[in-house]
């Protein structure tokens, strides 16, 4: 078990502004998961933070697999890693108490 790295990927979503972001892309993606994006200048538009926080916010979930952002053009979309968050699920499904 990799613990420092699920270390880093629960410190990115301690943060309330990195947790807020990670569940606004995800409820974007609720209705056809795998096979939509979430456009993030329609995201940014919920927050009363400025852009380039954001960003960075957007970097700390990406930097640590949560999310996979992609330039379409001039646009920035986001994804949630499906795969991580099915790792995670077995992370905790298989710890026992």
């Amino acid at each position: 078990m990799d613990t420092k790295r699920y270390s880093n990927i629960m410190k990115a979503l301690s943060h309330p502004h990195r947790l807020e972001l990670f569940l606004e892309i995800a409820k974007c993606q609720e209705k056809d998961f795998e096979n939509s994006e979430c456009l993030i200048s329609e995201i940014t538009k919920c927050f009363k933070i400025g852009a380039p926080t954001i960003s960075h916010h957007l970097k700390e979930l990406s930097n640590v697999g949560l999310i996979i952002t992609e330039k379409k053009g001039k646009f920035l979309v986001a994804r949630v890693n499906k795969e991580i968050l099915d790792e995670l699920g077995s992370l905790f499904k298989d710890t026992e108490l």
